[in-house]
């Protein structure tokens, strides 16, 4: 269990924290929200899925995040209703994730944090999406990627497969993870966000993603 070095009241859970008995403090009302994140990541995010349209795991990145000890998790209990006021509380986790993970170091690129909502319902889930969709362009400034995850699914598709909806969970979930080169894709739409990823990875862009990001580049002038 890491607790934020400014507040008492942020803290992070690691995930052998959750094996202990009695668990930490905060963890034993939510132990099984926590559980079912952790078997989910192992079970999903870290397997091929025959759907995805791409050989290797769900994503790449969660079995070194695991193996490292780099996944966390937080929570925020109650419902999520307010999109404005859940902006506000996740804020402070990006500053913290921040200092965890700086850019350019190793480790970084594999540590993710997780944020849950055990307590929202199914009719809360817009709101997620709506706060996911109002920080992303902040957080691609500076280089992180902020994610979605709920069972509703959230309605983006599968970059190899349109059909499939990646992003489904069985507790929602904002993640916080630091950009990588790979997610060009997930950022081409917008012109804000294809300019930040060019500042990030202009000279490191992967040999399959070359032509369309010179095309993206192109067009902004």
């Amino acid at each position: 269990m890491i607790r934020h070095p400014d507040r008492d009241d942020l803290v992070l859970f690691e995930m052998g924290d959750l094996d202990l008995v009695p668990p930490p403090p905060g963890v034993a009302e939510h132990l099984t929200a926590l559980r079912t994140v952790r078997e989910w990541m192992g079970d999903y995010l870290c397997r091929p899925l025959p759907e995805l349209g791409r050989r290797g795991a769900v994503c790449p990145y969660t079995s070194t995040s695991l193996d490292k000890g780099r996944a966390f998790l937080a929570v925020q209990p109650g419902r999520p209703d307010d999109a404005a006021e859940v902006a506000r509380s996740v804020g402070p986790y990006r500053e913290w994730f921040m200092r965890l993970a700086p850019a350019g170091e190793t480790l970084s690129t594999y540590t993710t944090l997780m944020i849950l909502f055990p307590d929202a319902r199914r009719e809360d889930l817009p709101v997620i999406d709506a706060v996911q969709a109002a920080l992303k362009a902040a957080y691609v400034a500076e280089g992180l990627m902020i994610g979605e995850f709920h069972e509703g699914p959230p309605d983006k598709p599968g970059l190899w497969n349109p059909d499939l909806r990646p992003l489904s969970s069985p507790v929602p979930m904002l993640v916080i993870r630091r950009m990588v080169a790979t997610d060009f894709p997930f950022l081409r739409d917008d012109d804000d966000q294809v300019r930040a990823y060019l500042s990030w990875f202009g000279d490191e862009v992967p040999a399959h993603l070359r032509a369309s990001v010179r095309a993206a580049a192109e067009s902004l002038g």
